[in-house]
């Protein structure tokens, strides 16, 4: 047991004396240990100094690549793609509006028109930009409404996005192919991809009752029964929840 050393403090007995040698011992092996552990690590600095300052150069080196790979070649090629994309989306956008004439339309938005490039072309040539990934979703949607519904997933499938409504939309998209293509399964898989992507009152109830008639055409009730009980708990006023208590009816009848 320790005891509290006042100032001026002299060990008289032998045990005393012994204890105090020792604690000097251990107090100079400790600073020894520091001095020894400082020793090696400026030993292995002055051994190692080249390798240290090559792989410092590096790093440095790899963050001023990436800043002049930024400023200097993805922003111009991003303002190149969006000068192309213009006449490519809109031939995309007349495609949507127009009663006549679509594929037609969207045949120009996937292969360009008018002297400019179409969003394949687009997606390819200006990879790594924000345009070329939105080429992707553009061309995947084209595809979708001309019925090449293995294009279609394609593009969609490279398509990435943090927005609300688009990121979900993409995945649901590529279910709505998967059911044309009739691979209920994997369009279930994506339907519900797409209702748990983002939990807002446009596309969550949207997905979750797609996910939920699909489930129901490969027999599978309860998980059917899940996706329309959250529709009716969590969105009660969208479009989908009136039909959503039709069908909790028809899960319940089917789980019996």
């Amino acid at each position: 047991m320790a005891t509290y050393k006042k100032r001026g403090y002299k060990p008289n007995t032998k045990v005393e004396k012994e204890i105090e040698v020792e604690e000097s011992s251990t107090t100079a092996e400790v600073f020894n240990t520091l001095d020894e552990s400082a020793n090696k690590a400026e030993e292995f600095v002055e051994k190692n100094q080249k390798n240290i300052f090559i792989i410092i150069g590096v790093v440095a080196a790899l963050a001023l690549g990436y800043l002049v790979y930024q400023q200097f070649i993805v922003k111009p090629k991003q303002g190149e793609a969006m000068n192309e994309m213009y006449q490519a989306q809109k031939f995309f956008n007349e495609a949507v509006t127009s009663s006549v004439a679509q594929d037609s339309l969207y045949n120009l938005a996937l292969k360009g028109g008018e002297g400019k490039l179409g969003m394949i072309d687009i997606a390819d040539q200006y990879s790594g930009t924000a345009a070329g990934n939105l080429a992707n979703y553009y061309a995947g949607m084209a595809y979708l409404n001309i019925k090449n519904y293995e294009q279609a997933i394609v593009y969609l499938d490279k398509f990435e996005s943090e927005d609300e409504a688009l990121a979900p939309m993409a995945k649901g998209a590529i279910g709505d192919a998967f059911v044309q293509l009739t691979d209920k399964e994997n369009a279930l898989d994506y339907y519900t991809q797409a209702a748990n992507l983002r939990q807002n009152q446009f596309t969550a109830p949207t997905y979750l009752y797609k996910a939920g008639i699909t489930a129901l055409d490969l027999g599978k009730a309860s998980k059917a029964l899940d996706f329309f009980n959250k529709i009716k708990d969590n969105y009660p006023n969208s479009p989908e929840a009136t039909q959503a208590e039709v069908f909790i009816g028809k899960a319940q009848a089917m789980s019996n």
